[in-house]
């Protein structure tokens, strides 16, 4: 069995391919205009790629925002999304945006680690509640470090969590081409996957685009399920779109920031 075609996005968006340029050059032209209140490349450990961008209000921090960016573990970096911090410190929140080590160089399971650890640092450096959120990968990564990862002083300052259009299981992944990169084999699958673990201690709900591929529906779907959490569908939008209401008004924001 092949799920390559599964999870498979940009063949199946209209003008999918064109979709990473736009974002780059949306986040670096929000990098520009807000570059007295951005703090870029900040290390939180030892690899090239453990480093995360901290962006910051005009005036007092009600919060931070954590958004973990997606790529099926393999691709991009936080430079790509900067723009999507716009909102959140337009309404007075810090953003904090982290790379990490890429498959195959690190497995899941290390990626997941990263992703914990630069949690933890920013929750003992700054203030008032932390919200997490990631997108398809990064989704996986937010919950993840939420169940089980994170120490219970950090688990205390979380407000919730919003994972958007997560991969929650593992396992059909290793059915894919994919796969030659990514070398999730069963037992990683069975420690890695949220579905598989118990729910945080924490709000959880989960966000997924209503026009997206069925595989995503069903994976929001399950892990919605399996916690017994919140589900949100956003009707029209698809895995490339459904994180563009992190506007300043759109309805995700306002969610993660109420």
């Amino acid at each position: 069995m092949n799920l390559d075609r599964a999870y498979e996005n940009t063949a199946f968006i209209p003008d999918g391919s064109s979709f990473p340029a736009r974002w780059n050059a949306q986040a670096e032209a929000f990098r520009i205009s807000h570059s007295g209140l951005s703090r870029l490349d900040r290390p939180y450990g030892a690899g090239a790629r453990q480093k995360y961008d901290l962006f910051l209000p005009d005036g007092p921090v009600q919060g931070t925002l954590i958004f973990v960016h997606g790529g099926y573990w393999k691709a991009f970096d936080k430079s790509t999304w900067s723009h999507l911090a716009s909102g959140a410190v337009a309404r007075g929140w810090a953003v904090v945006m982290p790379s990490y080590t890429l498959c195959p160089e690190a497995r899941i399971a290390e990626i997941g680690a990263e992703i914990a650890s630069v949690i933890t640092q920013i929750a003992e450096t700054s203030k008032g509640p932390l919200v997490l959120t990631g997108h398809s990968a990064g989704g996986h990564l937010v919950a993840r470090a939420a169940a089980g990862l994170l120490p219970a002083s950090v688990m205390h300052r979380i407000r919730r969590v919003v994972p958007i259009s997560p991969v929650a299981d593992l396992e059909p992944l290793m059915h894919t081409s994919m796969n030659e990169i990514l070398r999730v084999d069963a037992d990683e699958a069975l420690r890695e996957s949220p579905v598989a673990l118990a729910k945080p201690d924490v709000p959880v709900t989960v966000w997924v685009g209503g026009a997206e591929r069925p595989a995503f529906i069903e994976q929001a779907a399950k892990l919605a399920r399996v916690w017994d959490c919140g589900l949100e569908i956003a009707d029209g939008r698809h895995h490339f779109d459904v994180i563009d209401a992190l506007d300043r008004n759109g309805k995700l924001l306002n969610f993660l920031l109420a």
